[in-house]
C-alpha cells in the first residue's frame, strides 16, 4: 500500500505538470480569443507580478537614491575641501606678496635714509587694551638697541621710541600714546620752517596733534610735517606726516594742526631703529629750559 500511494502520488504530480505545460503552450499560441480560465490566470498573475513588482521596484529607487546621496555627498565634500585650500592657498600668496612689498619698501627706505645706521626689527607683541600706546620688538640691548632711539616704519615715517629694553626685546612707546609726557619736536616744511610739539593723538580720526604753532603763522593743508631735530631724541628729517586741518587753541594764544600719520599705527609688522649719528643736545637740559 504504501508503494501504491508513493507511486499514486507521482503519478499525480506527473499529470498536473503535463496538464499546467498544456495549458501554457495554449495560451502561448497564436489565437485572437482566451478561454476564461486563461484569463483568470493571465489576470491573477498579472496581479501578483504588480503587487510584488511596485516594492521591488521601490526597494531599489531607494537604494538608488542612497547611492545617489552618497556620490553628492563625496563630492561635495571633495569641492569644499578643493575651495579651502584655494582659500588658503590665497590668503598665503597675499600675505607673502604684502610681505615682499614690505621688504622692498624697506630696503628703498635704507638708501633713501643712508645718513642713519638703521637696524630691522619685527614686532613681536602688542597689547590689544593699550593697542596704541606701545609695541614690543626682537632687538634689545644685545642688538645695541637703547633707550629713546627712534622707530620708523616701512614707508619711513616716525611711529615711536625705544621707551626700556632687554637684552633681547624693547619696548616702544608710539606717537600715538596720549601719555601727557609724550612728545616730539616737529616742523612743518615751507618756505620758512614753522616749529611745534606732537601732543596727543585723536584716536576717533586718528590723526597726530601739533600743538604750539604761532598764531600769525600760515599753514596750509597737505604741508609736510617731520621732526626738527631739536628735543635731542629723535633725528631731523623723519617724516611724521602731513596738515589736514589747522585751528586755534582754546586760549586763542597758538594753533594746533592736525597731521595725519605717515605711518599706519594700527597694522605695524617690520620696523627699523634708528640711531643718531650726529651729535645732539642732551634732552635733559632741554627739558630744563623748557
Amino acid at each position: 500500500m504504501p508503494s501504491f500511494f508513493s507511486n499514486k502520488k507521482l503519478i499525480i504530480l506527473l499529470v498536473s505538470i503535463i496538464i499546467l505545460m498544456a495549458l501554457i503552450g495554449y495560451s502561448l499560441s497564436d489565437r485572437e480569443n482566451t478561454t476564461r480560465p486563461e484569463q483568470f490566470m493571465r489576470d491573477t498573475v498579472g496581479w501578483v507580478q504588480s503587487m510584488f513588482s511596485k516594492p521591488a521596484h521601490s526597494v531599489a529607487g531607494f537604494f538608488e537614491s542612497v547611492s545617489d546621496i552618497r556620490s553628492v555627498y563625496e563630492e561635495n565634500k571633495l569641492l569644499k575641501s578643493r575651495l579651502e585650500e584655494y582659500a588658503q592657498i590665497s590668503v598665503e600668496r597675499n600675505l607673502l606678496r604684502d610681505e615682499n612689498e614690505t621688504l622692498r619698501e624697506m630696503i628703498n627706505l635704507e638708501e633713501s635714509l643712508s645718513d642713519y645706521l638703521m637696524r630691522p626689527a619685527v614686532v613681536i607683541h602688542r597689547n590689544p587694551d593699550r593697542w596704541n600706546d606701545f609695541i614690543a620688538i626682537n632687538r634689545g640691548s644685545q642688538h645695541g638697541i637703547e633707550p629713546n632711539m627712534a622707530l620708523v616704519d616701512s614707508q619711513g615715517g616716525l611711529i615711536g621710541k625705544v621707551k626700556r629694553t632687554s637684552q633681547f626685546s624693547s619696548f616702544v612707546q608710539l606717537l600715538s600714546d596720549n601719555d601727557r609726557t609724550n612728545r616730539v619736536s616737529a616742523k612743518i616744511v615751507g618756505d620758512q620752517a614753522l616749529n611745534g610739539f606732537i601732543e596727543g593723538y585723536d584716536e576717533d580720526r586718528g590723526l597726530l596733534i601739533m600743538r604750539k604753532l604761532d598764531i600769525e603763522a600760515e599753514i596750509e593743508e597737505e604741508q609736510m610735517v617731520t621732526t626738527s631735530g631739536l628735543g635731542g631724541v629723535y633725528p631731523e628729517g623723519l617724516l611724521i606726516g602731513e596738515v589736514v586741518e589747522v585751528e586755534p587753541d582754546e586760549y586763542g594764544l597758538t594753533q594746533n594742526a592736525y597731521i595725519k600719520p605717515t605711518a599706519d599705527y594700527y597694522s605695524l609688522n617690520y620696523v627699523y631703529v634708528i640711531e643718531r649719528t650726529s651729535t645732539s643736545v642732551d634732552p635733559e637740559i632741554l627739558e630744563e629750559d623748557q
